[in-house]
């Protein structure tokens, strides 16, 4: 869309128009979108008179992206899902907009999430369920289920998530397209209320790996508003390699602890003998992850919740989602050592994956052991001083070590015929050289086509 924009072939009125159209015609079945700027055309038309005029074009010059309503965004209502910040007005851009915006690109609207991105199903309190453009039965993923399915369905080529457990590659996964958590720091983070977080990423979600790089070539720091922002950035110009001789894949198909559905573990399996056939030495490995590094990123994510949200609770509480709820409470309970605690199980998940990645290139496995799920499932939160309730997500283990990008890419179909997500993790910060190998796999593998709402 750009090269085309540059190109004068198209008009960035004709594309936001198009995405404006074709967010009219699905959004009322996926309730992927709660804003829509019907105001971006007129972007569009200053963005048109910058190419009539010969001035100097953006990377992303025209092209129509969507935000998570999790990301601020200076005079325009942000939510976060919830009834608590349903009149929220920001005044500030989030970095990340500010970014995207100087290279070019016009956003379109804001797409759904759970309650404080706070889940794996887009389902909340102030704007109900999202479905799957696959199968509007099921559930796109969460928490960024609406720029998942807004992707997905054709409305937008790119839409920003946020990752804190997954959040962008779970509904990447369950809706067939690419999402690309860098390491941390790469992007600038500055949505939060504090700016030491130790989990947190943005990220695309994009229909191929090209895009995704794109995005992140926009993206990317440093940017003083955000003071982890990593101070050197990626080259992410120019054309790479998609040639697999001598990359080094190490598989792993349960990760140590987790129950795989069989037509994932066919497609993870399929996915690794194309990188085979085409050059790649891939050898299976045994990482010994436990199953129970969820409940300590659990922790992490309860104490998260307690402290940004917990003081919501007495004004609130009666319209706030239960599982909110139970994590804030599960947070304020929690004390500082047994919070703390938890850097023990993250240097051990380091030290079981440390020496894989000194021998492999990436690390490949599902993102998610089985497809997309109804989209009115109980959340799997647990209650305090309860059981804990397991879930398919592969991904949330993955920011416990944030400094490793992750990125998943459609590779197949289940027996359903619902997509299954290949996740590669990169070495330390390498987000240029997990995407090329990301492009490379991609280049082998069969495309799933596109869902039956697009």
């Amino acid at each position: 869309m750009a090269r085309m924009v540059a190109a004068r072939t198209v008009s960035p009125v004709e594309l936001v128009d198009n995405a404006l159209a074709r967010i009219n015609e699905v959004n009322d079945k996926l309730n992927a979108f709660c804003f829509v700027w019907d105001d971006a055309r007129e972007a569009a038309t200053h963005a048109a008179d910058a190419v009539s005029a010969g001035r100097p074009l953006g990377p992303l010059h025209g092209v129509p992206i969507a935000l998570k309503d999790t990301t601020p965004t200076a005079g325009r209502t942000t939510t976060f899902g919830s009834r608590c910040f349903e009149h929220f007005v920001p005044e500030h851009d989030a970095a990340i907009v500010a970014a995207l915006q100087r290279a070019g690109a016009i956003v379109v609207g804001k797409t759904t999430t759970p309650e404080f991105a706070s889940s794996l199903y887009t389902d909340s309190p102030l704007w109900g369920p999202t479905l799957n453009p696959w199968n509007l039965e099921r559930s796109p993923g969460g928490s960024s289920g609406g720029s998942g399915a807004a992707v997905a369905s054709g409305c937008v080529p790119l839409a920003e998530g946020s990752d804190m457990g997954g959040s962008v590659r779970i509904p990447a996964s369950w809706c067939g397209v690419v999402g690309l958590k860098p390491g941390i720091g790469r992007i600038p983070m500055d949505a939060l209320p504090a700016l030491f977080d130790s989990i947190s990423h943005h990220g695309p979600l994009a229909r191929n790996v090209d895009d995704a790089r794109l995005f992140l070539r926009c993206a990317q720091g440093p940017d003083d508003a955000d003071i982890q922002s990593l101070i050197t950035p990626l080259d992410l110009t120019g054309r790479h390699p998609t040639d697999l001789t001598n990359v080094r894949v190490a598989l792993s198909i349960d990760l140590g602890g987790w129950s795989v559905d069989r037509a994932v573990e066919h497609n993870i399996r399929a996915a690794a003998a194309a990188m085979a056939d085409a050059g790649a030495t891939v050898v299976e490995v045994q990482p010994g992850l436990r199953r129970t590094l969820e409940d300590d990123w659990r922790q992490l994510w309860a104490v998260f919740m307690a402290t940004y949200f917990g003081p919501l609770v007495s004004k609130f509480e009666n319209v706030m989602t239960p599982t909110v709820l139970s994590l804030i409470r599960t947070g304020q309970a929690m004390s500082a050592v047994e919070y703390k605690r938890v850097e023990f199980a993250r240097t051990e998940m380091w030290q079981a994956i440390r020496p894989i990645l000194a021998d492999a290139d990436v690390l490949l496995s599902p993102t998610m052991a089985s497809g997309p799920v109804s989209p009115r499932i109980p959340d799997t939160a647990p209650l305090p001083g309860g059981d804990p309730v397991y879930t398919p997500d592969m991904a949330l283990i993955w920011n416990l070590i944030p400094q490793c990008p992750a990125i998943t890419i459609p590779v197949g179909l289940d027996g359903e015929g619902l997509p299954v997500g290949a996740q590669l993790i990169g070495q330390r910060w390498r987000s240029d050289s997990l995407l090329d190998i990301a492009a490379a796999l991609e280049a082998v593998v069969t495309p799933i086509g596109r869902p039956p709402l697009a």
